[in-house]
């Protein structure tokens, strides 16, 4: 037998078996409605999934608080109250930080401070840069300047001398090169800083 008879038998009983299967009725209607209900489902699984994903963005808006940044505590008068530290400018020094009448509490080297003497050993400081008082015997005058940061000059003025157990008033004058004030004590140093002598406000 040759190959073209095979084939035509082959293909004669192919025809045959496909001709003896009975028709299968609404199997295009059945795929149809299969690929319907696949498509229905895909859209529920879909439209769900969107449900959750926004109910999730609602719930963390929720504990957020939202994307607005948080503001600053505002205060009565209607200004953010400020988290700046304060601090206090500190006066700059002149004539009139040491204004008044002061008594020598201390003096380098004198140890008879508080001996009784014909007059009041007194300093008094002007704010017009002139000074006056007494060293217990005698009457003391001169002029002084201060600088903003302390720096102290004085000059001493003409002066009857007499002998007696003074205060060395002028000697702490003539020295003093700074100054430093805290509550009523007036300190006086020296060029190196060591210090000369302190007085106490006398009023």
């Amino acid at each position: 037998m040759s190959n073209t008879d095979l084939e035509d038998e082959l293909r004669g009983t192919l025809d045959r078996a496909a001709a003896s299967v009975p028709p299968a009725s609404g199997l295009s209607d059945r795929a149809a409605t299969g690929v319907r209900q696949a498509r229905r489902r895909t859209w529920m699984v879909s439209g769900a999934a969107a449900v959750a994903v926004a109910a999730v963005a609602v719930t963390g808006f929720a504990l957020t608080g939202g994307n607005t940044p948080e503001q600053p505590q505002v205060a009565a008068g209607g200004a953010p109250q400020s988290t700046a530290p304060t601090t206090t400018a500190v006066q700059p020094f002149s004539a009139k930080t040491i204004a008044g009448r002061w008594h020598a509490v201390q003096i380098t080297g004198t140890k008879s401070l508080k001996m009784p003497r014909p007059d009041d050993p007194v300093l008094l400081f002007k704010a017009d840069g002139t000074w006056s008082g007494s060293d217990g015997c005698n009457a003391l005058q001169g002029t002084f300047t201060i600088g903003q940061r302390g720096e102290f000059a004085a000059k001493i003025g003409p002066q009857h001398l007499i002998g007696c157990e003074n205060v060395p008033h002028t000697g702490v004058l003539q020295s003093a090169k700074r100054i430093a004030v805290t509550g009523d004590t007036l300190t006086f140093a020296a060029a190196d800083g060591h210090e000369l002598a302190k007085y106490a406000r006398a009023g």
